[in-house]
């Protein structure tokens, strides 16, 4: 069965850190780019970093400094790790193929991992 399963996120304070894990399972995502999305009440989802099959990363331009994509496709598995945390951070997180139709990418979606960043 191809899915994927977020795991890492929780409470902290603001200036902490987190690790997301994406545990992913069948052929389609180990070829494709992964990114890590976001989505905050009352708002859209955005992309927060995408990493390609070779490795090359990219970021939003608020994670830029404070979060890194990486992969381990031995292990099909895609990390987020999230530094200097902030309360504008808190939000559900998901991942998911990235660059590709969402036509395709819409079968994929899992049940995200909550991240709250508050005092």
């Amino acid at each position: 069965q191809v899915q994927l399963v977020e795991s890492g996120g929780g409470l902290v304070q603001p200036g902490e850190s987190l690790r997301l894990t994406c545990t992913t399972s069948g052929y389609i995502f180990r070829i494709n780019a992964m990114g890590w999305c976001r989505q905050a009440p009352g708002k859209q989802r955005e992309l927060v970093a995408g990493i390609t099959s070779g490795g090359s990363t990219y970021y939003a331009d608020s994670a830029k400094g404070r979060f890194t994509i990486s992969r381990d496709n031995a292990k099909n598995t895609v990390y987020l790790q999230m530094n200097s945390l902030k309360p504008e951070d808190t939000a559900v997180y998901y991942c998911n193929l990235d660059r590709v139709p969402d036509s395709l990418r819409r079968n994929y979606w899992g049940q995200g991992t909550q991240v709250t960043v508050s005092s």
